[in-house]
């Protein structure tokens, strides 16, 4: 089994602030941890806040699982927040939300490829998933579109998890040379 190619997937999403952020998210997350998905974050921003209003205005279903994920900031630059994101987490289909600046979501992805090079084997035992979903602000990174979406299989939006082509029809994902 490759690691690399099954078990890991790339998701970006986009957005036009915080509150827009967690209105995007919520739904999204309401569902995936009723398909028994372990949900955590590496966020730059603290937004516990926005997601507490957001929750108790809003009849969702999980509302306490979601409200006790960790919605404040952490260090990405520190391998062992994401290793313990991870280890934490084994055997399970394992959901990491990072948002933040460009060099806090790079050092965050950066940190969670070393985890997975490390611990290679230990991930295709215990038949760990991850799923890594990217936010990005739209305002800081319109002009880097393309580049992002080329570094992710899928897209999160509004309506859920798509393929990159369905949200940007021109699209076409540059082939990785190896």
């Amino acid at each position: 089994m490759n690691i690399s190619n099954n078990n890991i997937i790339k998701l970006c999403s986009f957005y036009v602030s915080d509150w827009h952020l967690v209105t995007m998210l919520l739904p999204y997350i309401n569902k995936i941890i009723d398909n028994e998905e372990k949900v955590d974050t590496v966020l730059e921003k603290n937004i516990q806040k926005n997601i507490e209003i957001l929750v108790n205005k809003l009849n969702i279903e999980n509302n306490k699982k979601i409200l006790s994920l960790d919605w404040k900031n952490k260090n990405a630059k520190k391998y062992t927040n994401i290793s313990k994101i991870i280890d934490k987490n084994l055997g399970n289909k394992i959901v990491i939300i990072i948002n933040g600046n460009k060099n806090y979501i790079e050092d965050a992805n950066k940190n969670i490829e070393k985890y997975i090079k490390n611990n290679i084997s230990k991930l295709e035992v215990t038949g760990t998933e991850i799923k890594i979903i990217d936010c990005y602000n739209i305002i800081e990174f319109d002009e880097n579109i393309i580049e992002i979406l080329d570094k992710h299989d899928k897209i999160l939006n509004t309506s859920g998890e798509k393929e990159i082509s369905e949200v940007f029809e021109d699209y076409e994902k540059k082939e990785k040379i190896v």
